[in-house]
C-alpha cells in the first residue's frame, strides 16, 4: 500500500482518524487513569479479605437508593451534603472511594470532586453500585443482606477473578 493509499484508509477509518497516542503520552494518561480509579472486583476482594482495607468506601447516593442496596460497610453521604458533613464522617488521612448509581450516572465523579476540594485523597469506583450487584457481589438492604448471580457478560462465572 503507497503512503497516499495508507493516509486515505486512515482518513476513513473512525478508529484511526485522530491518531492513536504516542505510547509516552499514553503510559502518562493511563497510569493517571488508575491513580482516580478503583475497579468493583478490586474493592470487593480488598473488602472481602478482612482488616483494615486502607480506604473508606462512600455511597453519595440519596437515602432511598441506600436503603434499596449499598456496599457492605460503605458510609453514607450523599454528594449535596459533602461539603457539611464530611468533616465529621470521614478521616482526611484515609483515602476515599466513591460510588454511585453505575456508568451511566456521574454522581460518584461529582462526590469525588467534593471531597477532593475539601482535602480528601479520593478515588471513583467504576461501575458503581450497578456492577457491584452485576458482578455478585453481597449488598446490603433496608432488609438486610442480599446477593445475586454474577452476570456473564461482566464477570467470570466460573472464576474467582477476570485475570485482568
Amino acid at each position: 500500500m503507497t503512503a497516499t493509499a495508507t493516509t486515505d484508509a486512515t482518513a476513513t477509518n473512525p478508529v484511526l482518524r485522530i491518531a492513536p497516542a504516542t505510547p509516552a503520552a499514553a503510559a502518562a494518561f493511563f497510569g493517571a487513569s488508575l491513580a482516580f480509579h478503583a475497579d468493583v472486583s478490586d474493592v470487593a476482594s480488598v473488602l472481602a479479605a478482612g482488616g483494615d482495607p486502607g480506604f473508606v468506601v462512600l455511597d453519595s447516593r440519596s437515602t432511598a437508593s441506600w436503603d434499596q442496596g449499598h456496599v457492605p460497610g460503605a458510609v453514607h453521604l450523599p454528594t449535596a451534603l459533602i461539603p457539611e458533613q464530611a468533616e465529621q464522617l470521614l478521616d482526611r488521612s484515609v483515602p476515599v472511594v466513591t460510588y454511585c448509581w453505575g456508568p451511566g450516572c456521574n454522581g460518584a465523579t461529582r462526590a469525588a470532586l467534593a471531597l477532593a476540594e475539601l482535602g480528601f485523597q479520593v478515588k471513583e469506583m467504576l461501575g458503581g453500585f450497578e456492577y457491584w450487584v452485576r458482578e455478585g457481589f453481597a449488598y446490603e438492604t433496608w432488609e438486610g443482606s442480599e446477593r445475586r448471580s454474577a452476570d456473564a457478560l461482566t464477570a467470570p462465572v466460573d472464576a474467582d477473578e477476570c485475570g485482568c
